[in-house]
């Protein structure tokens, strides 16, 4: 079980911070309150470039997301800040009703927060708000135009504020948490043409729409992992309840739903193509060389993807078949004639 969790945070790029300082954990109200005073973020859209995210928040936050299922979640991080960077220290799920598209907060989920943060503060956790985060089950880390909205408002009231999302389908079958944190630009900024982020992720073709059509209003913040020796024993305790989940679980069966809209999204995207190929030889407008074959490379990576999660979780279960199969069962002994 230990090496399971080492693994995990090489896959996840957990680093330890300076255990004789914990330096992350240090919070300075002082000096907080005068980077909220100075606001350096209102003369730069870009100014924050990088989250660094302690492996405990990422746990939680990963097992708050598999629980969803299928349903998207919600829930809050706490943290500082300092420079450019957002430091989340801990982060905590809302009570908010999710279906498989959206997630709602109420007025119930408001009162929540204050109570919430207001017994950290008398308990001695001074840390503020610094985001939220929500789950995009099997259809990767981006914001839709409900998200864009969320966010923008979060910012213009609460700012500095940081949206992540976690795609808790992609983190079964790839092994590794599969994150991305957010920003969105003022309203009425034009970013330039270099400044949008053309990171190529898979995207579902009923998806496609809604993320195009925003994505040139927020950007992506760099995400960094980091562990403490006082989150170390938390962070134990956390992982014994995440090995077991997933040590008795198999992706292939947990994922198959999302599998299954994997190959039929694939195939969708393969007769969408092949029918601008047909129109094409018929005369028909075409697109230009580039973007049939922009087109077509994009079909061959996502079938990649999809085969190389098929044969990870095939080799996954052969492996626990190998480590547990027989195991508690009577040992036979040979009968000496």
């Amino acid at each position: 079980m230990e090496s399971s969790q080492k693994v995990w945070e090489l896959e996840n790029a957990v680093k330890l911070v300076d255990p004789h300082r914990d330096a992350l954990y240090s919070y300075d109200k002082a000096e907080q309150d005068a980077i909220g005073d100075e606001r350096p973020w209102k003369n730069d859209p870009h100014y924050f470039k990088n989250v660094r995210i302690s492996a405990v928040a990422l746990l939680k936050m990963v097992m708050h997301a598999r629980s969803g299922g299928s349903l998207e979640i919600m829930g809050l991080m706490q943290g500082k800040i300092a420079g450019d960077t957002f430091i989340v220290t801990d982060a905590f799920r809302l009570p908010v009703e999710g279906t498989e598209t959206r997630v709602n907060a109420s007025a119930e989920a408001d009162e929540y927060i204050v109570q919430y943060l207001s017994a950290c503060r008398e308990n001695g956790r001074m840390e503020n708000a610094v985001g939220w985060y929500h789950s995009h089950p099997g259809y990767g880390c981006w914001l839709s135009g409900i998200d864009v909205a969320t966010q923008m408002l979060q910012q213009t009231h609460v700012d500095p504020f940081l949206a992540v999302v976690i795609d808790p389908d992609r983190t079964i079958s790839a092994g590794k948490v599969e994150i991305g944190a957010f920003r969105t630009f003022p309203e009425n900024y034009k970013p330039a043409a270099s400044s949008v982020d053309d990171d190529y992720q898979t995207i579902p073709l009923n998806k496609i729409e809604d993320f195009g059509a925003h994505a040139s209003q927020y950007y992506s913040l760099e995400v960094s992992h980091y562990k403490s020796s006082l989150d170390s024993y938390l962070l134990e305790l956390l992982w014994n309840k995440y090995w077991v989940s997933t040590i008795s679980q198999s992706p292939l069966f947990t994922n198959r739903e999302y599998s299954s809209k994997q190959m039929l999204d694939l195939s969708q995207k393969i007769e969408k193509a092949q029918k601008a190929i047909q129109a094409q030889a018929r005369g028909g407008p075409s697109p230009r060389g580039a973007a049939k074959d922009s087109t077509l490379d994009k079909i061959v990576r996502d079938s990649n993807k999809i085969a190389g999660e098929e044969i990870t979780g095939l080799l996954a279960g052969d492996v626990k078949v190998k480590l547990f199969n027989g195991v508690g069962a009577p040992s036979v002994q040979a009968q000496v004639p």
